[in-house]
């Protein structure tokens, strides 16, 4: 069994416990991918102390140089993309269509970060003094940690490590323990790209181990993190008091909405994939659907047409379309939400098994579920499941609908299917939402907009695109004085 090493000051270094966890592919657990360090807070002193070691030469380094370090990396992640790919299918279970598209979504973030590199403007004024400029200029924030997701494995570390890397920061980053090897294969490609030892450190673990002791070390001056609401809490409570920058994207309910005049058909395909392709382990993932009266029927066939099809498996398969469960962890908790809708009464329209036979018989999988009829105060229509469990409304009118949308914590995603300009407008307008869609699923993002919510979905900072300049840059303002005396503009005499 190979046992990886952590990376510090740009070596593979033993975890100094010497303890390790097992990386399990989740389409069959059997399968032990390898073993990684199950760090501890001396870990990741050692790592934050590379990356305080490195900063000053690295934040020296043009904004420039830096682009091109990026874009280095980025043509290295497209030229092996499919044995990236193969990677993410194998330790997180997702499709391959869907683990080509995170390395390719991490490559665009690299490229666009790159372009930054020759972008990262300031902005110059005129002073309320004769003879002298006022300008601003963007400065590194200093040791940035990152704490990722697992769903998105490639992705979600780059779309915040590239940002951070182009504005000067150093990193300790620590990846989802369900997802290792994609950040171990990360370092590499960062090696390969040639960024300065220290610039870039992963430290491997658990939360309470690895994350916790990364919020509180006192030379980490912004924690980045993608996950559950509940966790984000705590850390922003801890950044609070410990007074540090933090950026969190997390969690969504997020519901779609389909007007009697949409396209019907257009619409349930657009619910299907959001709610259950990887199965439906997306922040960003269909798990309301809100439907006008006059076409529920329809769609509800139409919705089960589409469900029906799409095949559960590994995502090796070709075919499969609704992955395995990350791990057995959350593998129960989607069946106790499934148990919890069946003795509450609601409809069960769809799905709620599991597949453990065959070629599922060695993963955690479970069949896409769909429930009507949902009491929109219960759990199952308020708590954010991260899995393949659909609630389905039906409506009397569109400001019923948005009621509903909006009667939720979370504020992510949300869409509505119409062919009505106008009505898409308002929904536009109400959605209380961070990114909205019009005749489009709930997911999808891209690398130069700003994604994350508002409510418990997030904290107000948005990553990637221009606005992650701000979260990982701070702003210093510049007076320069060529007057040949003293000025002060709060003393400025009228004349």
């Amino acid at each position: 069994m190979i046992k990886y090493q952590n990376l510090v000051a740009g070596q593979l270094t033993e975890p100094l416990a010497k303890g390790y966890f097992e990386n399990v592919n989740p389409a069959d657990t059997a399968d032990i991918i390898g073993l990684f360090p199950r760090s501890n807070r001396e870990d990741v002193a050692q790592a934050v102390a590379a990356a305080q070691r490195a900063l000053p030469a690295w934040k020296n380094m043009s904004a420039p140089r830096r682009g091109e370090l990026i874009f280095k990396a980025s043509e290295i992640l497209l030229r092996r993309k499919d044995e990236l790919a193969m990677v993410i299918v194998r330790e997180m279970g997702k499709t391959m269509p869907e683990s080509r598209g995170d390395i390719q979504s991490s490559a665009d973030a690299g490229y666009f970060a790159a372009g930054e590199g020759r972008r990262l403007y300031g902005q110059t004024t005129t002073s309320a003094l004769d003879n002298r400029l006022a300008m601003t200029r963007r400065v590194p924030v200093g040791v940035c940690g990152l704490i990722t997701a697992w769903n998105a494995p490639m992705a979600i570390i780059t779309w915040k490590l590239f940002p951070a890397l182009v504005c000067g920061n150093t990193v300790v980053l620590k990846p989802s323990e369900d997802t290792p090897m994609t950040a171990h294969l990360l370092g590499e490609v960062l090696k390969e790209a040639g960024f300065p030892d220290g610039v870039v450190n992963i430290v491997y673990g658990f939360g309470p181990e690895v994350g916790e002791a990364l919020v509180a070390h006192p030379d980490v001056k912004l924690v980045s993190f993608t996950g559950s609401s509940k966790v984000g809490n705590a850390i922003a409570a801890d950044c609070g008091r410990l007074m540090k920058r933090c950026s969190l994207e997390l969690g969504g309910k997020n519901a779609l909405i389909v007007m009697e005049d949409a396209d019907i058909a257009a619409a349930a395909k657009a619910v299907a994939a959001g709610a259950f392709s990887t199965a439906g382990q997306r922040c960003a993932a269909t798990s309301r659907v809100l439907v006008h009266d006059k076409v529920y029927d329809v769609f509800i066939k139409l919705l089960l047409t589409e469900t029906r099809a799409m095949k559960v498996g590994p995502g090796m398969d070709p075919d499969t379309k609704v992955c395995p469960i990350i791990n057995e962890r959350q593998y129960k908790r989607i069946l106790e939400y499934i148990d919890e809708g069946k003795q509450a009464g609601f409809e069960l329209l769809y799905g709620g098994k599991v597949f453990d036979a065959g070629r599922c018989a060695q993963g955690r999988y479970i069949e896409p579920t769909i429930f009507a009829g949902v009491d929109i105060d219960s759990r199952l229509a308020q708590d954010e499941i991260f899995g393949p469990v659909l609630a389905v409304f039906r409506v009397g009118s569109f400001d019923e609908a948005m009621a509903k949308a909006n009667a939720v914590s979370y504020g992510l995603t949300a869409s509505i299917y119409t062919q009505d300009v106008s009505l898409a407008m308002v929904a536009l307008d109400r959605f209380e939402a961070g990114c909205c869609y019009v005749n489009a699923p709930t997911f999808g993002s891209e690398p130069h907009m700003p994604f994350g919510g508002v409510k418990l979905s997030g904290l107000g900072a948005r990553e990637p695109g221009t606005q992650a300049l701000d979260v990982f840059s701070e702003w210093k303002t510049i007076y320069i004085d060529y007057s040949g005396g003293v000025q002060q503009s709060q003393y400025r005499m009228n004349k």
